[in-house]
């Protein structure tokens, strides 16, 4: 009798991974899950935005600046634009497209685009650089993004840690992986 790889008896059941699976089903609702997600498109843009800009002024990496008839481009233009296009979608109202995940990476995406350069927008000077407050700016954006994940659904996180903890100990007393 040939047996599926993911029910040997070697092999936790459920998989973790599952597990995580129904703890979301179970206490994240669509509006929850769209906050997760936009939360986490923040934190990874603002993540990623912060390595490019750093790359580009260190040398590191091989382009440039985006620019448009010699003037540059900062990435807030790319986020506001982002929104203008989530903000149509919103006000359509079609409940299929504003539930659809790309709507939430994208506005997450943009407000970090935004936000990564609010001192600009707010003195509209090209400050990006200066030394006063930037690594408050680069703290305080990466908490921020850190706590609105989780406290969009602290249920959600505490089961996972819990079902994760379960998950360890069960295949500590199997001789298992935790992976596995």
């Amino acid at each position: 009798m040939a047996t599926d790889a993911s029910h040997r008896p070697d092999r936790l059941e459920p998989l973790l991974i599952s597990r995580w699976r129904e703890s979301a089903t179970r206490h994240l609702t669509p509006t929850k899950r769209s906050l997760i997600v936009t939360w986490m498109a923040f934190g990874v843009t603002w993540g990623t935005v912060r390595t490019i800009t750093h790359g580009i002024r260190g040398g590191w990496l091989p382009w440039g600046n985006i620019s448009a008839g010699g003037r540059h481009l900062h990435h807030y233009n790319i986020g506001i634009g982002m929104l203008v296009v989530i903000g149509i979608i919103a006000v359509r109202g079609d409940d299929r497209a504003v539930a659809h995940p790309a709507v939430a990476v994208a506005y997450g995406a943009g407000t970090a685009l935004i936000a990564d350069e609010f001192a600009l927008l707010l003195d509209l000077q090209d400050v990006y650089w200066a030394e006063q407050g930037r690594l408050s700016v680069d703290v305080s954006l990466g908490i921020l993004s850190a706590l609105g994940a989780y406290l969009t659904a602290i249920p959600f996180w505490h089961e996972c840690a819990r079902v994760t903890r379960h998950h360890m100990a069960s295949a500590a007393r199997r001789n298992l992986t935790p992976t596995g």
